[in-house]
């Protein structure tokens, strides 16, 4: 009986320590809004503040955030309504994708988001609310978001300019890629760097780069993709006007391994204007604009929102 009370007492201890520690998320987790049966927390908002913050450099209020939320949960919603549903590896895809862009690793986003407060899942929903809500618009309403060539034509004379169309070049090419391991060393990469040297010396048409790279171990070759002079930047322009019909390009190091094009074909054409294309791009995304606004007002007026605390 001598040691039955210190023990209880330390369970009591033990107990009320547990529930502070539960108690705590559960602070944090406070409901603010209830959009279609789905919660939006105090979390979700200050993790959405900080991401905006970082990613605009400006502090948007906090009723600006809250409805920027609500809406994704909209969106989110009627994308499940359609069977519009991205997959965790297509998110990740993205999240890959922005990480390129930012020339820095996947891992390294997430340390620079983490240093700044911010959940990678945090960026991960709003990319998914974007990709569904894009989704979405872009297949509802096709037709409606065609831009006639007609009216561009018309919109290119009213600025004053008569011309719609240069003289161009098409490309034709094929990516090929050395597969490289992630972790792999410096003295493999290098390896690899030497088997693609080797390879340009050997290959001399499309279907030779075909035959080989098709049976290649630890090697693969993509479709062909054909762009012309407006869809590639200078830099890259140069290097296939450089390159020998049937030839590799230069191999360059990427997260896939050591990559090269084999130059398929390249022939003169004619090009939109550059004028025309801004006016176009324009036009589009003003009726986007329009139409995923309309969209999304609509949903908005049907949808169930309910505030518990501002």
């Amino acid at each position: 009986m001598t040691t039955s009370l210190p023990v209880f007492r330390l369970l009591l201890l033990v107990l009320s320590a547990v529930l502070v520690l539960a108690g705590a998320p559960a602070r944090a987790q406070n409901i603010v809004v209830m959009v279609n049966g789905e919660p939006i927390t105090d979390f979700d908002i200050e993790q959405r503040t900080k991401l905006d913050q970082l990613t605009t450099q400006k502090t948007p209020s906090r009723q600006e955030v809250i409805n920027t939320l609500i809406d994704d949960k909209i969106k989110l919603k009627e994308g499940k309504k359609y069977g519009v549903d991205p997959a965790a590896s297509d998110i990740n895809q993205s999240y890959e994708g922005m990480a390129q862009r930012m020339r820095i690793s996947p891992e390294m986003l997430t340390k620079s988001l983490e240093v700044k407060g911010v959940r990678p899942d945090t960026l991960k929903s709003r990319m998914r609310s974007e990709m569904v809500w894009t989704s979405l618009v872009r297949g509802r309403f096709k037709e409606k978001l065609i831009v006639g060539e007609k009216d561009v034509a018309d919109k290119v004379r009213q600025s004053g300019d008569e011309k719609l169309q240069i003289e161009g070049t098409e490309y034709k090419m094929q990516p090929i890629v050395l597969i490289v391991p992630r972790g792999s060393s410096s003295a493999f990469q290098e390896t690899r760097m030497k088997e693609a040297e080797q390879y340009r010396a050997r290959i001399g048409s499309c279907e030779e780069a075909n035959s080989l790279f098709r049976s290649t171990p630890n090697a693969t070759i993509r479709e062909s993709v054909t762009k012309t002079t407006a869809d590639l930047p200078e830099a890259l322009r140069k290097v296939l006007d450089d390159t020998p019909i049937g030839h590799l390009t230069a191999p360059e190091v990427t997260k896939s391994g050591i990559e090269m094009v084999v130059l398929c074909s390249r022939k003169p054409t004619t090009i939109d204007t550059p004028k025309k294309r801004e006016i176009q791009l324009k036009m589009y995304t003003e009726k986007y604009e329009k139409t995923q606004k309309a969209y999304l007002d609509e949903l908005r007026k049907a949808a169930m929102i309910e505030y518990r605390n501002r």
